[in-house]
């Protein structure tokens, strides 16, 4: 336990701090966690419909937004982040050029 006043501040101070880092973190995988559950599903199905391209494209953004602001608060580094963002995008335009092709567009 902090014996000055000045170290009992800047324990709460951490605290509130851990926890909104935590919370953005969180978010962070959660949208990452979210963009590879729907890619994976979308490379499975025979069928990708623009709908579903839609949808991956909005998490996709909703991702890189999630990724921009943990960089920001400085949660994440600036090359993990772009590692990360890297990653989401090939996945996406895999999906993309594999509908393009017309290999499994439902129209």
């Amino acid at each position: 336990m902090p014996s000055t006043k000045s170290a009992q501040k800047e324990l709460s101070k951490n605290a509130r701090k851990r926890e909104i880092n935590l919370r953005v973190n969180k978010r962070m995988k959660k949208f990452i966690k979210d963009l590879d559950g729907l890619s994976a599903k979308l490379e499975k199905s025979e069928e990708v419909t623009n709908e579903n391209l839609k949808n991956l494209e909005e998490t996709l953004k909703a991702s890189y937004k999630a990724i921009d602001k943990a960089l920001k608060k400085g949660i994440i580094k600036k090359k993990s982040a772009a590692r990360k963002k890297s990653s989401a995008a090939k996945k996406v335009n895999s999906l993309q050029k594999k509908a393009a092709a017309g290999k499994t567009t439902k129209k």
